[in-house]
């Protein structure tokens, strides 16, 4: 077992038996302990760092001993498989075995969930015979359709909604293998078994469930969107290894700041605005306040300024220009955003497809009851303004800094790096000197975090935000500080990123 640093709030084990390690931890799990992802080879464990501190929790990691789940009869899971995929043949082809044969080889072998991520509900099954692993397609599909089974390398799996995808498709199913309002919500779920039977005719599949009715009156209705204005709060905990992110507020500082100045609980629901560009129809009084990224703000008019409270009567119309400096706005109602909730948050994932959908004109959204009594006194701006020059963040070395050569850590943290344009909430895209690696191959996917510092072959390193995968397959270098993350959530295209080791946390670990 070796135990890594990831950032100041994670750790990563390496260790031969990840299941077994997830099994010991997770029912319940250590004090402190906010999440763990299993995953090929490790073991992601999130943490709260106010909570356990690190080499307590190192000691805990290091005397866990690993366990064999213990097997029950609803463990099993029968997947019906319509063998059509559309690489069925070329599978055999390249296989030399047939199509009936891989049918059959398929079919036959008993499998294991090892671990979920890729997407909610996604799970990375083992016990693939090795006469059919193939490397990934070398072009992705950009659309693989909901129910499709695949292969890729030792692993087998279900997709369980339409997406990009580079597996090969061997059929398809109609089972669901996600439902948000099912307990649990994923049918395969690590440690599950699988086997699938072949069909040569599919149940149809659940009719999905239809959207909530727009409030009747009452509400905010959303007239006029920039390019992305969704729902967000604090975000989901504690399903990350079902393959569900923490998503949430970008910014989430400034998020928390706009429901203090309105009387909410800070994780209540607010819009997130990227770019502003928004026109908001109150359609009933309302208290609100505008926070993160500053943009010119009129009522029917009227100037409103940024990070304090004010109040619009109904019919009233607010006007969310373009910010002068970063690049994401919160808008927050007292009562919050009252969308029905998906595991515990309200929150959009827009890599994952979960929560309410991405806002568009005509949405209207129902607003929650506010709390009984006046709005308590906060500070009116306890959050710096977003930086218009280049921005400074600290980061942490690793996990896997030892695949880079010496010089690519002095490279990452003495170089400018600029946010290109095809960045988005799930992560930044950088542009700037490559960083070399050291070691040539694939990584075994491994649970990611918020922060992380990915580095794919091109050496151009991609920095993880709020909605970012769950696991992922190329080596992270470092970890951004938790503190830096609102900063580096204002960040907007052109922008210069320059990173600087963080010695004295360094040094602690």
């Amino acid at each position: 077992m070796r135990i890594l640093p990831c950032g100041d709030a994670a750790l990563l084990v390496d260790t031969d038996d990840p299941l077994g390690l997830y099994a010991a931890l997770a029912d319940p799990p250590p004090a402190g302990v906010t999440d763990l992802v299993p995953a090929a080879s490790t073991l992601l464990v999130r943490f709260d760092p106010a909570a356990v501190s690190p080499a307590e929790l190192r000691d805990l990691l290091s005397s866990a001993r690993p366990v064999t789940p213990t097997a029950r009869e609803d463990d099993l899971v029968t997947v019906p498989v319509h063998y059509d995929g559309e690489d069925l043949e070329e599978v055999a082809s390249r296989t030399g075995l047939g199509v009936p044969e891989v049918v059959r080889v398929h079919a036959s072998a008993d499998y294991v969930v090892a671990f979920s991520g890729f997407a909610p509900g996604f799970g990375y099954l083992t016990g693939l015979d090795p006469r059919l692993r193939l490397p990934r397609r070398d072009t992705p599909r950009v659309r693989v359709p909901a129910g499709a089974v695949g292969i890729a390398g030792e692993f087998t799996g279900v997709y369980p909604r339409a997406s990009p995808g580079g597996w090969h498709l061997l059929g398809s199913t109609s089972v669901p293998l996600w439902d948000p309002d099912r307990t649990p919500p994923a049918l395969l779920r690590p440690g599950t078994r699988v086997r699938f039977e072949p069909v040569d005719v599919l149940e149809p599949a659940p009719a999905a469930t239809p959207p909530p009715a727009a409030p009747a009156e009452g509400g905010l209705e959303v007239l006029q969107c920039g390019p992305l204005t969704t729902v967000q709060d604090l975000g989901r905990f504690s399903y990350a290894a079902l393959g569900v992110g923490r998503s949430g507020a970008a910014d989430a500082r400034a998020a928390a700041l706009a429901n203090r100045l309105v009387g909410n609980d800070e994780g209540a629901a607010c819009l997130e605005l990227t770019f502003g560009g928004a026109t908001l129809l109150f359609r009933q009084p309302m208290r609100l306040a505008v926070t993160g990224a500053p943009c010119p703000l009129t009522s029917d008019g009227r100037g409103e300024a940024m990070n304090s409270p004010f109040t619009v009567a109904a019919g009233a119309r607010l006007s969310v220009g373009a910010p002068q400096a970063g690049l994401r706005t919160y808008v927050a109602v007292r009562g919050g955003v009252d969308v029905p909730a998906v595991l515990g948050s309200r929150s959009t994932d827009v890599l994952a497809g979960l929560g309410p959908p991405v806002l568009s004109p005509g949405t209207v959204l129902p607003i929650g009851t506010a709390r009984v009594g006046p709005p308590p006194a906060v500070e009116v701006a306890p959050v710096s303004a977003p930086e218009s020059g280049d921005l400074v963040v600290r980061v942490l070395p690793g996990p896997r800094d030892d695949w880079f050569t010496e010089d690519a850590l002095r490279t990452l943290t003495g170089s400018r790096y600029e946010v290109t344009a095809d960045s988005n909430r799930v992560g930044l895209r950088l542009a700037g000197p490559a960083l070399d690696r050291a070691r040539e191959g694939e990584l075994p996917s491994e649970g990611m975090v918020a922060g992380s510092v990915q580095v794919p072959p091109s050496g151009q390193p991609v920095l993880f935000l709020a909605d970012h995968p769950i696991t992922g397959g190329y080596p992270v270098i470092a970890v951004l500080r938790s503190a830096d993350l609102p900063v580096i959530a204002q960040a907007r295209p052109g922008q210069g990123i320059r990173f600087r080791l963080d010695q004295r946390v360094s040094a602690a670990w």
